[in-house]
């Protein structure tokens, strides 16, 4: 790259999912067991439908974070998690083809502890490359336990390279120490929880104060010029008394978002950092935190490009594209926490066959058409004749995305006699505004406002789940393109 560029965040973005489960609900439910949780009935938290997982919400926080920027520039594409899908598949591939990046990109999955993300952070940010920075979690809890109340699901992406950066790294510090707060094994059916006042007491208060003092006297900056305190925490008031310790005023504390998101694991420092740019002005400092097993600590300036930033979802976007759920049975079964009775037609055997997966990958998880080089018709999936009645050319197509555009619907149907875990099972076909069309699932809709004309954005879901191997198969449906989404 050039010398004179500077390195820094050139973009940023986030997913949170639609549904928002109210903790009312929950508290409701299990109040019988543990009357203590109706204290914590306030607020909504972020749940996936069940059709998306860590993969799919790293898929749309990449979208959020590209636009604008060419994918083709990329040299590494780092993913961080605990809860990836997959323990012996690289998530990140996967989700560097959904996003049609470079075959010659270096992807990697970083898990491990609920700081991957900034860790992560850390060395993109040392390695001065081109990297997209991906992170989500959508963390098992048991029912009724503290977990299920606090935590969110979510992603956040960063874009990190040369150029006109929105901010610019001042210093970091990091410390790792064995602390363990909570911990999950391969055969965990959730986090196993220590006692909170522990937790904050041994853990917090000992560790992170530190680390942000090495990090602003690297910096050669005073606490008190920090202007957003990004300290992702689940314990009540925790982030004041980090401020507090830390000598960083309290109007700088950053909503964590617990009572609209919840917690979003591994990628909530991520997430409150693109919060934080929302709303941040030139000359700003934003000082972010991850702790796991140890703390990490990055203070960073915001440049005078942030204001030039390219119309996104982000943070924002994403908390106002929300549909209230009340029906906590339902999240239950999302999640598989409790097993349903699904009927004989949801016992068909869904095997993959992989060889298939492999030979049409770019047309299955790119979502990769055609556009015939003679007549400019473009059709989906591609083929060696063109669709146009007045063409018919032979091999004169070209590989053309269809993720990005948006399609209108031309007929639907609700389906409840097709199995579906969300009964009715919408689909229909879809015309693209800029050619082509194809018979598609719906996701994120409601069966009551389908029409026919009705605007839809492309997004990445899993198609269904393979029970007896475990195997899930993604694809790309049908959503609402709201007007939020700058469509």
């Amino acid at each position: 790259m050039a010398g004179d560029l500077r390195y820094g965040i050139l973009s940023f973005g986030a997913y949170i999912p639609r549904l928002r489960l109210a903790r009312k609900a929950i508290a409701e439910a299990n109040a019988w067991f543990n009357p203590a949780l109706k204290a914590q009935g306030k607020g909504e938290r972020a749940i996936c439908n069940w059709d998306e997982d860590p993969i799919t919400m790293a898929v749309e926080a990449g979208r959020d974070a590209l636009l604008g920027h060419a994918a083709g520039k990329l040299r590494g594409l780092r993913f961080a998690s605990t809860s990836f899908p997959f323990l012996d598949r690289l998530n990140a591939g996967l989700v560097g083809e959904a996003l049609s990046l470079p075959e010659e990109i270096g992807a990697q999955d970083v898990a491990g502890s609920q700081r991957a993300a900034t860790t992560a952070l850390l060395q993109a940010l040392q390695s001065q490359d081109n990297i997209l920075l991906l992170a989500a979690d959508k963390r098992e809890a048991k029912a009724a336990s503290p977990l299920e109340m606090a935590a969110g699901d979510g992603a956040a992406a960063l874009l990190l390279g040369h150029g006109a950066p929105l901010a610019t790294l001042l210093a970091s510090a990091t410390r790792s120490a064995d602390f363990v707060d909570h911990y999950r094994t391969a055969d965990s059916e959730g986090d196993y929880g220590w006692e909170e006042r522990w937790i904050r007491d041994a853990g917090y208060a000992q560790i992170v104060p530190p680390v942000i003092t090495r990090c602003l006297e690297r910096a050669g900056k005073p606490a008190s010029a920090v202007t957003h305190f990004c300290m992702p925490a689940t314990l009540p008031r925790l982030g004041n008394a980090m401020a507090k310790a830390a000598g960083i005023s309290e109007t700088a504390l950053r909503d964590n978002l617990h009572s609209v998101c919840g917690e979003t694991g591994v990628a909530h420092p991520l997430l409150l950092l693109a919060a934080a740019l929302e709303d941040a002005r030139p000359g700003d400092l934003v000082l972010v935190v991850g702790f796991g097993q140890g703390a990490d600590a990055l203070l960073f300036e915001v440049t005078p490009e942030i204001a030039q930033t390219t119309p996104r979802l982000g943070v924002k976007g994403h908390l106002a594209r929300r549909r209230a759920e009340t029906n906590y049975a339902k999240f239950l079964a999302f999640n598989d926490v409790i097993a349903l009775e699904r009927g004989m037609r949801a016992e068909a055997d869904k095997q993959t066959a992989l060889s298939s997966l492999w030979r049409n990958r770019a047309a299955l998880t790119s979502f990769m058409g055609g556009q015939c080089g003679k007549c400019g018709t473009r059709q989906f999936p591609l083929s060696r004749v063109c669709v146009n009645p007045n063409c018919g050319a032979i091999d004169s197509q070209e590989p053309h995305a269809f993720a990005d555009k948006i399609g209108r619907i031309n007929s639907y149907t609700a389906d409840r006699l097709t199995y579906s875990p969300d009964p009715p099972a919408c689909y229909g076909m879809i015309q693209f505004d800029e050619g082509g069309r194809w018979m598609m699932d719906f996701t994120d809709i409601d069966a009551e406002a389908l029409s026919v004309g009705q605007p839809m954005r492309m997004m990445f879901r899993i198609k269904d789940i393979d029970q007896q191997r475990g195997f899930r198969r993604y694809f790309w449906k049908a959503a609402p393109a709201a007007s939020t989404e700058g469509n």
